[in-house]
This record gives C-alpha cells, sequence and structure tokens, in this order.
C-alpha cells in the first residue's frame, strides 16, 4: 500500500488555504455532499500536501466512474481547497444550476469552435490566477474506455489552461470508487463505507512547453506526459505496473465522448 512521503526535516509548513474557513457556498453544499459520500466511501488521502495550498493551480484526476466526481470533490475539500470543475457552457444557461455553478466559480467550457475554446482558455487561466483559485480537469473528456480502467489518451484543454498563464498542473489518481459504482454501472449500497485511495502527485514539468501553449505538438506531448504520470499514480495504488502505452479509442472502434456501449 502507498504512504505519504514524509516531510523534509527543518521546511516550511505551507500556509493553509482559507477557502475552507472562509464563508461561501461552499459550506452548505459541503454539509450536504461530505457526510453523503461519507456513507459509501471511506477515503485516504495520500500526498495531501502536493496540493498547493495557496494560489491557482489545475488538478487533472483518473476517471473511470460517474462517482468520481463526488470522491474528488470531498477530497480536494478535505485538503482545504474549493473543488471547482470546468463544466459544459451549456450547463450555465439552465436556471438554478446556472446560478450554482456561477456562484462557486465553476469554469465553464466551450465546445462551439477552437477559437472560441483558446479565447476561453486564456480568460479563465486569467480568472484562476487573479483570485488564487484552483480548478479540476479531466483530462481524458469522459470516463476511460480502458477495459482495465487505466487513463486512456487525454485531450489537451488541462494543459492548455495550465499554460495559459504558468499555472501548476497537479495529477490525481484514485482506486476503490469504481467497486461503489462502476463504470456505467448500478450504485452498490452494501458494503457501507467501501475504502477508496486518492493520491496526489508532484506538479507536471511543463517548462519546455512553456510559450507554445498554442501549438498543437507542444499540447499533445505535454498531455502525453500529464496521463502518463496520473497512470504512475494510478500504479502505485493498484500495486501493479500500468500499460505502457496510453487506450486510444479511435484505434479501437470507440466514440472519445459520450456513454461506452458495450
Amino acid at each position: 500500500m502507498a504512504t505519504a512521503s514524509p516531510r523534509t526535516p527543518g521546511a516550511r509548513t505551507p500556509r493553509r488555504s482559507t477557502e475552507r474557513t472562509r464563508p461561501s457556498v461552499f459550506w452548505p453544499l459541503s454539509w450536504v455532499v461530505v457526510p453523503l459520500t461519507a456513507i459509501f466511501a471511506k477515503i485516504e488521502i495520500i500526498d495531501a500536501h502536493k496540493l498547493p495550498q495557496e494560489g491557482a493551480y489545475v488538478l487533472a484526476p483518473s476517471h473511470s466512474t460517474e462517482f468520481d466526481p463526488l470522491i474528488v470533490a470531498v477530497a480536494v475539500w478535505r485538503m482545504g481547497r474549493a473543488p471547482r470543475f470546468m463544466a459544459k457552457e451549456s450547463l450555465f444557461k439552465v436556471p438554478v444550476l446556472g446560478w450554482a455553478l456561477r456562484a462557486t466559480g465553476m469554469v465553464p467550457v466551450a465546445r462551439s469552435s477552437s477559437a472560441s475554446a483558446a479565447r476561453q482558455t486564456i480568460e479563465a487561466s486569467e480568472i484562476l490566477v487573479e483570485h488564487g483559485r484552483g480548478v479540476i480537469v479531466y483530462p481524458e473528456g469522459t470516463l476511460t474506455r480502458d477495459p482495465d480502467l487505466w487513463p486512456m489518451r487525454g485531450k489537451t484543454g488541462a494543459v492548455r489552461l495550465a499554460l495559459a498563464d504558468g499555472i501548476p498542473l497537479i495529477p490525481m489518481a484514485h482506486w476503490g470508487a469504481q467497486d461503489i459504482l462502476p463504470r456505467y454501472g448500478r450504485l452498490s449500497f452494501w458494503p457501507l463505507r467501501r475504502p477508496v485511495q486518492v493520491i496526489v502527485g508532484d506538479p507536471v514539468d511543463l517548462g519546455e512547453y512553456a510559450g507554445k501553449g498554442t501549438q498543437p505538438a507542444a499540447l499533445v506531448a505535454g498531455t502525453d506526459r500529464l496521463m502518463n504520470a496520473i497512470a504512475q499514480l494510478l500504479s502505485q495504488l493498484r500495486g501493479v505496473p500500468a500499460p505502457a502505452k496510453r487506450w486510444n479509442p479511435s484505434e479501437h472502434g470507440q466514440k472519445e465522448t459520450g456513454r461506452l456501449e458495450p
């Protein structure tokens, strides 16, 4: 089993974020979401200190079940930061839901055109830096298609967002949520409080791609580096080596978005 990495003796403890202690709309949400999630999952967080406690960041988790967002949100909240996700732009136009998304600072994703997406990426990164917020981005864009639930080939959005303003890109993996809600399966109510491990990795080194956030080759290379980092974290949790190559849906006649049909 993976264990938390010890701190360097004499290292300065980073100042804790005020996102949990400052009153916000996240408070009432946490009163509902945290206890509800705890009924199904007993979450263990490994290397929590690697999530920045100050400033902007992009958190890129693995994604293998529809239960994942609850696991990630609770883990991030427990680590002292407010869990803000990327959300489809169309959701911001839905009454009530749109207000909730805006009130919690969720980040809209434009899918209408590449130019629109690029413009919103720059705007989103500037807002993150200005307000010192983090955002959670699933780099695969959907549940992994890999039959063994390893991370598949990623999309470039997380790297594009990180490069736009030099924001730390933090990989994350978790294992156990698939036993609570299998991919496209039914929620398992028993046994309660199944163990789920969450591990946070070191920031992905994107230094060689700095200033190249609009170049496709740099975005793809950076995304490959990110997906490999996530796969290695998941390998630590599962105790088995990750595949050397990421699953490519197009090579297996699969759509890269939407529900995976058997």
